[in-house]
């Protein structure tokens, strides 16, 4: 049995740039935050910053001269977006 399958791009970009996915992705990145907090200094700021590009996505920074430090020694980012029970994969550029 054959099965004709087409995939609508244009219907899957409008989902991935719609308002549920926004909310899903803040609140996500949300949590990531809260759970860096609870792993630096008390008063150290970090921010959440949304943006989209062919999708909805969002950054979580610790803006702190120390933070590249603490990720180094102590993977704050790492485990916190872990705790959210996000996928953490190691980047690597092309070759």
């Amino acid at each position: 049995m054959l099965v004709d399958f087409r995939l609508d791009t244009a219907g899957v970009r409008e989902i991935l740039r719609g308002p549920e996915v926004r909310q899903l992705i803040d609140g996500k990145a949300g949590e990531v935050a809260a759970n860096a907090r609870a792993l630096i200094p008390p008063g150290t700021r970090v921010e959440v910053r949304a943006y989209t590009t062919d999708r909805g996505a969002a950054t979580v920074v610790v803006a702190d001269q120390r933070a590249m430090g603490w990720q180094a020694r102590d993977g704050i980012l790492t485990r916190a977006a872990g705790f959210a029970q996000l996928e953490i994969r190691e980047w690597r550029t092309a070759r």
